[in-house]
């Protein structure tokens, strides 16, 4: 057990130190087995961190974000956190104001992230695979002349949602 977790850890470190050395603009975490970000990489990193546009975590064991790691890395372009168990994004996500692109697939969303509507940038969201319910409210007095709220996953966009 303890010989698999050092190797998680030199792996996080290898793949922190390729990123510096190479000043590439990616950071890819993915299937690192990381339950948080580790703390540690901020002050790895302090210096490069604006020129960071891309962040791969996807296939850890996520709970959450903290606001650090939003207000750090804000020059993101993409961040990729598909494969985890957030369920909610803390408010800071609005300080990604270059945010092209984020994938939220396979985790556990059950509303719509609305911070993300404040992201001038963003073209991309992926929530596919999440437990999202949509709330459609209908003013149908086009339709019928009566009005209707329902609760349900909307069939329509259930495919990209869920």
């Amino acid at each position: 057990m303890l010989r698999k977790m050092g190797e998680a850890v030199a792996r996080v470190a290898r793949k922190v130190n390729e990123t510096v050395e190479s000043g590439s603009d990616t950071l890819d975490l993915a299937e690192c087995k990381l339950a948080s970000f580790p703390i540690g990489i901020y002050k790895v990193l302090r210096n490069v961190t604006d020129q960071i546009h891309l962040i791969t975590l996807a296939n850890n064991e996520l709970k959450s974000l903290t606001s650090k790691f939003m207000t750090t890395f804000c020059q993101l372009r993409e961040l990729r956190l598909e494969g985890n168990f957030l369920h909610r994004l803390p408010s800071e996500v609005s300080t990604l104001q270059h945010l092209k692109a984020i994938d939220l697939s396979r985790n556990q969303f059950h509303d719509f992230p609305e911070q993300l509507t404040t992201l001038p940038a963003l073209e991309t969201i992926n929530l596919e695979e999440n437990e999202i319910v949509v709330t459609c409210i209908f003013l149908t007095t086009e339709f019928q002349g009566r009005s209707e709220d329902s609760e349900a996953p909307a069939e329509g966009i259930s495919s990209s949602l869920t």
